[in-house]
């Protein structure tokens, strides 16, 4: 056995992320961001956790670390649950659709809020609908909720770890849709790059082993024969987004007020 890591650990090391400001979400059930701190140790806090990640030599350096319970389970909630999607790579079109949310938001807590809220209370809530409200506006929604919850993790951790953050490298099965990948980069501000190999995570795992066994003399030469596709921040996509998730940041608002409201 020549490597071990966890799975996020892994994957932020398959996305080349070994310095101080690297940053990666794997959107998959749920989303997993990691952003590496170098040799700062930040407290846990803020709903973060500090966590152990690698630098490029395999060296452990600092992480926080940050769970979104709810990202493509969504999706399947609305293929398996509501029955008003077929597949979900039927969002990409819908969601592309439409000009706007049109104010529809879609707070997918189905199984209570993890990271930054932590509201195990919290219940699924959607707000905005009107009789003009078809299926995508809901599938927009929940593609949307992947992004805007990425914003809100991310804005702690740059606080909370102190360090710079230009770019997102992303990896999970949602990351195929192209819509989703520019609106996140709209949101965040920065660009978001996907690599040609978005199961990340065994490749980490697999990158660790082979330094340790010398099938790569480096981190650098383990990364060189990547690929990655960068969706850049649009200067019109950015305003509408930035307005945008002023709504999500009300949306969530109202999720967590029902789930406090015991009178």
């Amino acid at each position: 056995i020549t490597g071990i890591a966890g799975d996020q650990q892994a994957a932020l090391f398959g996305q080349g992320g070994w310095s101080a400001g690297d940053g990666k979400n794997t959107y998959g059930t749920g989303a997993f961001l990691l952003l590496n701190t170098g040799t700062h140790q930040p407290a846990s806090g803020s709903g973060l956790l500090t966590t152990i990640a690698c630098d490029e030599r395999g060296e452990p350096v600092y992480a926080l670390e940050a769970s979104i319970f709810i990202a493509g389970a969504a999706v399947q909630w609305l293929r398996d649950g509501l029955g008003i999607i077929a597949t979900s790579r039927e969002t990409e079109a819908l969601a592309r659709s439409l000009p706007s949310n049109e104010g529809v938001y879609f707070v997918p807590a189905l199984v209570g809020l993890g990271a930054p809220d932590w509201e195990p209370k919290a219940r699924g809530t959607v707000v905005g609908i009107t009789r003009g409200t078809g299926v995508a506006h809901f599938a927009r929604a929940a593609l949307e909720a992947m992004a805007y919850a990425t914003r809100d993790v991310l804005g702690d951790m740059r606080t909370h770890g102190r360090v710079p953050f230009d770019k997102l490298r992303v990896d999970g099965g949602a990351t195929a849709n192209d819509w989703l990948m520019q609106f996140q980069a709209d949101v965040l501000g920065v660009p978001v790059d996907r690599p040609d190999m978005v199961e990340t995570t065994a490749l980490g795992a697999a990158g660790l082993a082979g330094l340790a066994a010398g099938v790569w003399a480096n981190g650098s030469e383990f990364l060189a024969s990547r690929q990655f596709t960068r969706f850049s921040p649009s200067a019109g996509g950015t305003a509408a987004a930035a307005a945008a998730y002023e709504g999500w940041r009300r949306a969530v608002r109202a999720a967590l007020g029902w789930a406090r409201d015991s009178r």
